[in-house]
């Protein structure tokens, strides 16, 4: 890996971010200033921590923590994800559930992987 941009978790961190800013600016004017910048927060914290996860790589613990963060972020933009498809049901946003969901798998997955198998270099 020579950046942050050759992780699997950051691009498709990058894109679920991307697509939930672009559907929450479709939502209608009260939501987009109430829950769509919740959720416009949340899903680029996904991505953020990540990046600053990988600039501490050389840290296992460092990495650790910001990749557990990054996690945190996004479960809060999964839950965000489906009060509004409770609310507004639209096939975009239950597109978006699925697609967080999957990158949650695959977060927790690399998360592991870390643990097990990070080596810092001194």
């Amino acid at each position: 890996m020579k950046t942050y941009k050759d992780l699997d978790v950051y691009n498709e961190a990058f894109r679920l971010a991307a697509d939930v800013h672009k559907m929450s600016m479709d939502l209608p004017k009260t939501e987009m200033y109430e829950l769509g910048s919740q959720i416009r927060r949340s899903a680029q914290s996904v991505r953020a921590n990540i990046v600053e996860g990988y600039g501490r790589r050389k840290y296992k613990a460092d990495f650790l923590r910001f990749l557990i963060t990054a996690n945190a972020s996004l479960l809060e933009t999964e839950s965000h994800l489906e009060m509004l498809n409770d609310l507004y049901d639209k096939d975009e946003i239950r597109r978006l559930i699925i697609n967080s969901s999957d990158l949650g798998k695959k977060m927790h997955r690399f998360i592991e992987f870390v643990q097990k198998n990070w080596k810092t270099r001194s």
